[in-house]
Parts: structure tokens; C-alpha cells; sequence
């Protein structure tokens, strides 16, 4: 007979101590983070020791350590970090637990201060708290240079921050420092397009500021955004106070601190950034979606027209070309149908394109271009789409539904696009577009009419093609408010280049009333200035354009709806934003917004006097249509507001 062990109360007691202490500690190591309900580490890293030290002199040292209080990370360092003079290689920056290393390749330049600065980059490895805008410094000769200035990086076409762009200095009389030599102190801009510059010694410079495409810290290539400022910067400094508000909660102050700091000058640079015109010009692409045309895209716009010589076809009787306004990009519409059947088009290309000198010279490239979708593919989707069709209408018949008889998918007519078809502005017009080039047009089929009364009455009109295009004509009219009109063109009045005829275009509009609109007219506050003043939708879209006339631009028949305003000082008078020059010396022209936005009602007329210069470029554009939005301040959440000990 078995024997039963019987556990007495003190046995199990001790049990269920060690059961107790035991458990917790598993947990513990189960989990790494904080237990549920305790308090969150608010409190950011600190450097506890810097070898060599921080504004140390005398350096020659190219290893470097950073000991901080706890575990730290670097985020986005790339994005953030930038090490002055810039370095040709690259330093090796990387954290380590409670550490940062850094090791510098590059000759250490004599009496110079370097400066390595991480942002906000360093944040502690649990909680992500930042430690806040950090610089390490250290100098080779025996004092270390302590100036800075600041400012900020604009495009010079639309004043929106650049984020990420390098900003630099050189000193006054070096002319061609920008092209040859790298900067001597460099920064790069956060989200608001904002730069600070440190580690500057006693001189005077001018500013520059690169998107370097290659890395070498020279303006080099066309294709880089730069800017440049005639200015001449002396770096100052001066003692000032500012405010520190102490907070009791959320909703009370404690106190307020008056803090002295150093103010370091000029700390309001604005650089407007830009490309220069004359692109360096290659062949990007040639694209075949489908047999009947292809499309060569350029990187740049292009006054000269390539020239085709074809293997198995005649260009010369084979296309019909389609170029976009700067003739970037030009589509081959193959008008041809033999052509147009040929699985692959053997040509010849000859092009202008930039040399390694930077001067346009004439290349040729041989071309065997065959389409992505085939003929036989095309036609074979087509045929599953009409019998999936068939199939739909045959159920949907035996169900007592009236269907068509004949499936979308096989028009034998072209169906164009609208643009206006219901109401109109009294200062619009009606555009047509097909869906491929036209080739010809009976007007005689074209019937356009006003309804007086009940009666509809021939009106005067004009169809012309749209300037540049072969798809497109516009319908221009004497359009009054209130009025209805109809356009018409019966079947048959335009044929495009491979034969097929229109269906029948019909199209009514009815001209808005003159008191369903509002009006803007803006007076600019600068004497003698011919300028171009632009309205904006609430997207930042340019929906309209018009010159000054003695300082002055009237907007009519605006639909109610939220508007913004800018204007260019149109230099040179040929109507368009033009940019700078670096070599000639040239800044873009000038470009401004009005700071807030205007709604515009109906029959409301709105007077607004306009000085352009009174207010700062970097607070001139509304936030609602500035693109590049602030990098978001990183900050200490209060999670431990809640509690409760």
C-alpha cells in the first residue's frame, strides 16, 4: 500500500514565499521595458565625457568619443549630421551602447575648427527622448572659433522650404571658389528649409548653398539647384535675455526666467535657390505602349526637332508628330498601318545631346523598337472583353432586362473629351479633344446656336486647333451671362489619321449669371514695376495669369471659392518666371506671395493694396499651400502626468 506524503502548512508557506519572490523576476527578465503603471525615463541623455574634450584646442587627434549617461541611438543621421570643413571621405560615425565613435579620414587642417553637428539626431535607446540640437567642436590651433549666422533656403519659384541642401560659406574676393574650391564651413537645412552655420572664424563671406549631386562640394554640374548671395556676411555676436516660461500644470505658469545668451549675427540670410536654364540634354527614354505610336522622352527642352531615319518604313509619309511645349517629350503618331502591323520599327535616331564638355553635338543611335502590347494581344483582349460582355447581356436578357445591342468595346466611332458641358464663366471657352490625331474636318456639319426664347438661333463662332497639339480644338464665342448656347458636329465632321470618322458632338452650356460671381482686384505698392500677378486655388495651382497695367490686375468672373496671389517681377517682359545665371551674376526674378488667403463670394468685389517687400520672403507663403511642411519638434511626451503614486 502506497503512502501518502502529506505537506504541513509550514512546507507549503515556504512554498509559496519562494513561489512569490521567484515569479516576478521571471517576469522581469521576460520583459524588458517598464512594468505597467510605473513611471516613463523623461529625461534626456547627457554627455558625461568627451575625448579630446568638447572645444578642445590643439587637436590632432582623428579618433573620437562621445560617453553619454545611458544607452543612445543616432536617427537619421544621414539627413541630420554634418561634420565642417566638409570631409572629402566620409567619417565613420556610429553608435555604441552609451557611446558614440567617430573617426575623421581626412588631413586635419592647420589652425582650423572643426565642428561636428548631430541636430537632434542623438535620442536615448528606450524611450526616443532627444537630447536636442548638439555640436561637438574641437580645433588644431590654439583657439577655436565660436561665430555663426543663419538663415534659411527658399525656392526661388514658389518660396517653398528646401529641406536637405547643403549651405555654405566662402570668403569675399574668391571668385571662383564656388566651382573650385569645397566650402569652408557647411551646414544643411532641416524642414523649414532653416540653416545654422557654426564654427565661423572673424572674416567676411559670402553664402552659397548646393544641392550636390556628386558629393565634392563644388558647383560642377547643371543639373544641381544652387543659390548664391552678393551679400557681404560679418559674423557678429551680441549678449541678449530671452523668456523661459516655467509651467505649475498645463494651465498655469510658475514663473517666467529672464535667461542671458549670446546672439549670434546675421541670423536672417534668405538664399532663394534655383536651376539654371540649358539643362544638360540626353535621350532618356523611348516607350512603344501599343503598335501605333511611340514616344521619345528628353531631359531637357530642346529647340531642335531629332531627325528619323528609318530601315523598313519612310518617316517622311509615316507620322504625324505630337511635341509637348518645350519639346521634351515628342510622340510618333504611325498613321501607316503597314508600318503600324511591323513587329519591331528599325530606325535610325539623330539627336542633339550635352558632351562631356558640357557643348550640344549631334549623336545617332540605332533603334530596333518593338511595342509592349502586340496586335494580335490587343485584339485578343478585346474579343474576351466583348464575349464577357455578350454573356452579361444574354443573362441579364433572360431576366427581362433591355440591353443594347451593340458592346462598348466595339465603337466604330471616336468618342472626344469635353471641357466644359453644363455652365460656364462668361470668360472661358469650350475645348474638344480626341483620343488620337486629327486629320481632317467638315465644317459644314458644325452647327453652333444661342436659345432666344423658346427658339434657338445661329450665333457667330470659331473652331480653331489648339496652338501645338493635333487632338484638340477650341470653340471661341461672344458668351453672355445668362444665355444658353449649343455646339454640334454631326457624325463624320472630324476623321482622324487612321480613317475613323466622329460620332455626333453634342455639347450645351449655360453662361453663369454675372451675380453668381465675385471679382478681386489687387494694386501693387511698388512704383514703376512690370509685374505678373497669379491667382491660386486652395491646392497652390495657378489658375490664372495676367500682366500688370500700372501696377495694377483685375480678376472677373471668379467663382466663390478660397484664392491666393502671387506675383513675379517680370524683369526681362516676356510674360514667365526666368531663372538665374551663376555666371553672369544673375539671381531668378524675384517672386512674392501674399501672406493669407481670400475667400471670394458672389457679387462680392474685393480692392486689395499689395506691397510685396513689406513682409519677410520666409513668412510670406500661407502654410495651407506650402508643400514641405516643418520637420515635426521632437519632445519629451508628459506620460507621466497621469500617475498616480
Amino acid at each position: 500500500m502506497q503512502k501518502k506524503t502529506i505537506k504541513t502548512p509550514r512546507r507549503a508557506q515556504r512554498i509559496a514565499l519562494c513561489l512569490a519572490t521567484l515569479i516576478p523576476l521571471l517576469c522581469a527578465c521576460a520583459s524588458m521595458g517598464n512594468p505597467q503603471g510605473g513611471l516613463y525615463d523623461e529625461t534626456p541623455p547627457k554627455v558625461v565625457r568627451c575625448t579630446p574634450d568638447n572645444k578642445a584646442t590643439n587637436n590632432r587627434q582623428h579618433r573620437i568619443t562621445l560617453l553619454f549617461d545611458e544607452y543612445i541611438k543616432l536617427e537619421n543621421a544621414s539627413e541630420k549630421l554634418v561634420v565642417s570643413p566638409p570631409q572629402k571621405e566620409m567619417p565613420d560615425i556610429r553608435p555604441e551602447g552609451k557611446r558614440i565613435s567617430i573617426e575623421l579620414f581626412d588631413t586635419l587642417q592647420e589652425n582650423t575648427t572643426y565642428t561636428i553637428d548631430f541636430g537632434d539626431a542623438i535620442v536615448d535607446n528606450n524611450e526616443g527622448n532627444p537630447m536636442g540640437q548638439f555640436t561637438y567642436s574641437f580645433s588644431t590651433g590654439d583657439q577655436i572659433d565660436t561665430m555663426e549666422v543663419s538663415g534659411h533656403v527658399l525656392n526661388a519659384e514658389d518660396l517653398e522650404p528646401i529641406k536637405g541642401i547643403l549651405v555654405g560659406l566662402h570668403r569675399e574676393g574668391d571668385s571662383t571658389a564656388f566651382r573650385t574650391k569645397p566650402f569652408l564651413r557647411v551646414a544643411r537645412t532641416n524642414g523649414s528649409g532653416f540653416f545654422s552655420i557654426k564654427g565661423i572664424a572673424p572674416g567676411r563671406y559670402h553664402a552659397f548653398a548646393l544641392q550636390d549631386a556628386d558629393g565634392d562640394f563644388l558647383f560642377n554640374q547643371k543639373s544641381e539647384q544652387i543659390a548664391f548671395d552678393t551679400t557681404i556676411i560679418v559674423p557678429t555676436s551680441t549678449q541678449a535675455t530671452r523668456q523661459d516660461t516655467i509651467w505649475h500644470d498645463s494651465l498655469h505658469i510658475d514663473s517666467i526666467r529672464y535667461v542671458p545668451y549670446t546672439r549670434f549675427l546675421p541670423n536672417d540670410i534668405v538664399l532663394r535657390a534655383f536651376k539654371e536654364a540649358g539643362q544638360d540634354q540626353h535621350l532618356l527614354k523611348i516607350e512603344r505602349p501599343v503598335p501605333d505610336r511611340f514616344t521619345v522622352f528628353f531631359t531637357a527642352p530642346s529647340d531642335t526637332l531629332p531627325t528619323i531615319n528609318g530601315f523598313n518604313f519612310n518617316p517622311e509619309t509615316t507620322f504625324v508628330l505630337e511635341a509637348s511645349t518645350n519639346k521634351d517629350t515628342l510622340t510618333y503618331w504611325i498613321k501607316d498601318t503597314l508600318v503600324a502591323h511591323l513587329d519591331t520599327l528599325k530606325f535610325s535616331l539623330t539627336y542633339l545631346e550635352t558632351d562631356t564638355l558640357g557643348q550640344l553635338s549631334l549623336r545617332t543611335d540605332s533603334m530596333e523598337l518593338a511595342a509592349k502590347k502586340s496586335r494580335a494581344r490587343i485584339e485578343k483582349e478585346l474579343n474576351e472583353k466583348i464575349e464577357k460582355w455578350k454573356k452579361e447581356n444574354e443573362r441579364l436578357r433572360k431576366k427581362g432586362f433591355k440591353v443594347p445591342s451593340q458592346s462598348p468595346f466595339e465603337k466604330s466611332y471616336m468618342m472626344p473629351q469635353l471641357s466644359n458641358n453644363g455652365s460656364m464663366a462668361p470668360n472661358k471657352n469650350i475645348t474638344i479633344t480626341f483620343p488620337q490625331p486629327i486629320e481632317k474636318t467638315d465644317s459644314t456639319l458644325f452647327t453652333f446656336q444661342k436659345k432666344v426664347d423658346t427658339l434657338w438661333v445661329d450665333e457667330p463662332y470659331l473652331l480653331l486647333p489648339v496652338e501645338g497639339t493635333v487632338r484638340s480644338f477650341r470653340l471661341y464665342a461672344e458668351w453672355k451671362p445668362g444665355q444658353e448656347y449649343a455646339f454640334t458636329a454631326d457624325t463624320a465632321a472630324f476623321t482622324d489619321i487612321f480613317g475613323t470618322e466622329s460620332n455626333k458632338v453634342e455639347c450645351k452650356v449655360k453662361i453663369s449669371p454675372l451675380e453668381s460671381f465675385g471679382a478681386l482686384f489687387i494694386h501693387l505698392a511698388i512704383p514703376d514695376t512690370q509685374a505678373v500677378i497669379q491667382l491660386l486655388d486652395a491646392s497652390g495651382k495657378v489658375t490664372q495669369s495676367i500682366a500688370t497695367n500700372k501696377n495694377r490686375a483685375d480678376f472677373f468672373f471668379l467663382q466663390p471659392a478660397t484664392y491666393y496671389v502671387r506675383a513675379f517681377i517680370d524683369t526681362n517682359g516676356n510674360g514667365v518666371w526666368d531663372t538665374g545665371c551663376y555666371d553672369e551674376g544673375r539671381q531668378p526674378e524675384p517672386m512674392y506671395y501674399f501672406p493669407k488667403a481670400i475667400p471670394i463670394k458672389v457679387r462680392m468685389e474685393i480692392e486689395q493694396e499689395w506691397d510685396p517687400t513689406s513682409i519677410p520672403l520666409i513668412k510670406q507663403k500661407a502654410p495651407e499651400i506650402t508643400k514641405q511642411k516643418p520637420d515635426q519638434e521632437k519632445k519629451i511626451q508628459n506620460r507621466n502626468k497621469d500617475y498616480k503614486k
